[in-house]
């Protein structure tokens, strides 16, 4: 009985190191340099992401991609008073990504990201516009961010 104990603890002890599990280095992932960025839909937002991206590109990196985007910008009603009016809107930011090595254009991967978020109506007008400005700028750096991290993630599998 003392031996069949001591064999299946060996046995778990040993069974995880042989998993294949190893954990991915953001620092190495993210070593890519963009050649050309091509981004359709709304211009303000194409031009943040694409400044995001270029700005982590690396000038002196083997991967070599070229990037192309499109971005839907959804604006709607979220909430209305009694009164019938709008109390909060709700902003909804897709991102359609494909990109590519320059030396594997037949490989080519595509990202799909969604974000929303909610901003609320102000007496003042010009309030309303700063908070639906400030909600934009936040949803595209978050945005921004987490393709950064996609196009790392799946630059490895190409």
């Amino acid at each position: 009985m003392a031996k069949t104990v001591k064999f299946f603890f060996i046995i778990l002890l040993l069974l995880p190191l042989s998993c294949g599990f190893k954990v991915i280095n953001k620092s190495e992932a993210k070593k890519f340099s963009i050649t050309n960025v091509v981004s359709t839909g709304d211009k303000r937002i194409g031009y943040k992401i694409k400044n995001y991206l270029l700005a982590y590109s690396k000038k002196d990196s083997q991967n070599e991609i070229i990037v192309n985007f499109n971005i839907n910008k959804n604006k709607s009603i979220k909430e209305k008073n009694i009164k019938n009016e709008i109390t909060k809107y709700q902003i909804s930011l897709q991102v359609n990504l494909k990109f590519y090595k320059l030396d594997n254009a037949e490989n080519q991967k595509e990202i799909n990201l969604k974000i929303d978020g909610n901003y609320t109506v102000d007496q003042i007008y010009s309030r309303t516009k700063s908070n639906e400005k400030k909600l934009i700028e936040n949803l595209t750096d978050n945005i921004s961010g987490k393709l950064l991290d996609e196009i790392g993630i799946r630059l490895n599998d190409i």
